[in-house]
């Protein structure tokens, strides 16, 4: 398991200028009173900032020098994350394997978990990546 460092507090001008370069123009996310007459109460980050951060955070343990991103699977939101909240990144290697038409390569499956400054599960996902294989030792 990787614990991604350093951890990213999440700001109101982060969750807008993220919105709008997306065309993300949800009320949600900018406006305050729409927000406030929401479940949550106030506004909440919109999740693909939080899916961006969690693969940003981890690349230089996880991803930095793969040969692609294959796959992202299973990714939940299952708690808001609102301006203001400071995230942590926690990735678990679930499964390795080589790869059967290239033998320098192989396929490493992992669980990516963002977690909030209360320790509560925010988003988590599974991603798969292609990476070089070490060479082979020669006896």
């Amino acid at each position: 398991v990787y614990k991604h460092w350093p951890a990213k507090t999440v700001t109101e001008s982060d969750d807008h200028l993220f919105c709008l370069i997306t065309m993300n123009h949800h009320p949600l996310h900018l406006n305050d009173v729409y927000a406030a007459q929401s479940q949550q109460k106030r506004n909440v980050v919109v999740g693909p900032l939080v899916y961006s951060l969690a693969l940003g955070m981890s690349v230089s343990d996880v991803s930095g020098k793969a040969i692609a991103n294959l796959a992202t699977e299973e990714l939940s939101h299952p708690n808001p994350v609102f301006h203001g909240d400071t995230l942590f990144v926690e990735t678990e290697v679930l499964e390795k394997k080589e790869s059967r038409s290239k033998p320098d390569r192989g396929l490493v499956r992992t669980l990516f978990e963002v977690l909030n400054q209360q320790g509560e599960v925010v988003m988590s996902m599974q991603a798969m990546n292609l990476v070089r294989c070490r060479p082979a030792a020669t006896p």
